[in-house]
């Protein structure tokens, strides 16, 4: 409870920094940078260690949610990566799903892996300073998807995860996201949300996690991506708050959305309204974003050490905007274009 307590202090929000390394191939190809092990800590240790005049990453960041490669990465002084969080009052987490498999049996749908030897590695990452973890699950949404098996194995699967981790003293980030791929509207993803999360939560109180130390990482409930309608940050906050208000016990204490590749405006903007609802909401909305922290950055640094105090700002000014949104004083009146940018991925892993 304190850590969970910890990760979701006022203002403050996660910094998603897990991607897999071909993830970062793709987000490094477009501005010229090679995807090799130092670059990746390069850039990394660059967004770690960012600060601009009295701004410092720990003043809207509680926590990183790092890879393996990463957690094990030290900076260019020798310091290691968790080190440089802690000293800051930052907690260091760590990506423990080792990406989604083919479900077998179902159209297209898929499952998480990476159950075996769960404990022994959580055990090792607390040695080593973890203090939370992370683990997604996908679903999507289609004419017959997602289907029973899809949402009991996957609400399996994350409660198998959050047991283990709790045993180990690590605080489980539990992530049930449901993809934006599709044409669908934003009242049939709002009832697919509120039917992965019934699932979710029936199977972690059926294998005894302890709802008070987790965090949930959902999605927004938003129109599919190809979807003809458009919808309004009123709507999408209302449908989302809707949604978790049907499914998600009050004991939670916080929930983390992903951003889920909308712009990063875009998601700043619908956190904001979220939290300017009026209705009762018995947890802090907050945010663990990954591409809407961090697009703004990688293209103001483009690998060159000359732009790393600006790609910096990028960052800071990105956790300010979503710092505020968690309190609901966003006001947006600073955003560049590159903020409006959008940042899909059709079929995204990470």
């Amino acid at each position: 409870m304190d850590i969970a307590s910890q990760i979701i202090r006022p203002g403050c929000g996660i910094l998603a920094a897990d991607e897999i390394n071909a993830t970062m191939e793709k987000r490094f190809t477009p501005i010229g940078v090679e995807n090799t092990e130092d670059n990746r800590r390069v850039y990394r240790g660059m967004l770690l260690a960012a600060e601009d005049g009295d701004m410092k990453l720990s003043d809207h960041i509680s926590g990183v949610i790092l890879n393996h490669e990463t957690f094990h990465q030290s900076d260019d002084s020798g310091k290691a990566f968790t080190e440089v969080l802690k000293e800051q009052g930052v907690v260091p987490g760590i990506k423990l799903d080792m990406g989604v498999v083919p479900l077998a049996g179902t159209d297209d749908e898929v499952t998480a892996q990476g159950l075996d030897n769960l404990n022994e590695r959580c055990a090792e990452y607390k040695k080593l300073g973890a203090g939370f973890a992370k683990w997604r699950c996908v679903l999507k949404i289609k004419s017959h998807t997602p289907t029973q098996l899809a949402l009991q194995e996957n609400a399996n699967v994350l409660a198998r995860y959050a047991s283990i981790c709790q045993q180990n003293g690590i605080v489980p980030i539990v992530e049930p996201e449901v993809l934006r791929d599709g044409d669908h509207d934003l009242q049939t993803n709002r009832k697919v949300s509120e039917q992965v999360l019934s699932y979710t939560y029936k199977a972690l109180m059926d294998h005894h996690v302890f709802l008070d130390g987790t965090l949930l990482k959902p999605n927004m409930v938003t129109a599919g991506q190809t979807c003809d309608k458009k919808y309004s940050v009123e709507e999408v906050a209302e449908a989302t708050v809707a949604a978790l208000k049907r499914a998600v016990p009050a004991a939670v204490p916080g929930i983390v959305f992903l951003s889920g590749g909308q712009a990063e405006e875009e998601s700043t903007l619908h956190l904001n309204a979220m939290n300017k609802l009026s209705c009762i909401k018995p947890w802090r909305l907050s945010f663990s974003f990954a591409r809407a922290l961090q697009a703004s950055a990688l293209k103001a640094w483009q690998g060159k050490p000359e732009n790393m105090k600006q790609a910096q700002r990028e960052l800071l000014k990105r956790a300010q905007a979503n710092g505020q949104a968690t309190q609901g004083k966003y006001q947006g009146e600073t955003e560049t274009s590159a903020a409006k940018d959008s940042n899909f991925v059709p079929q995204h892993t990470y």
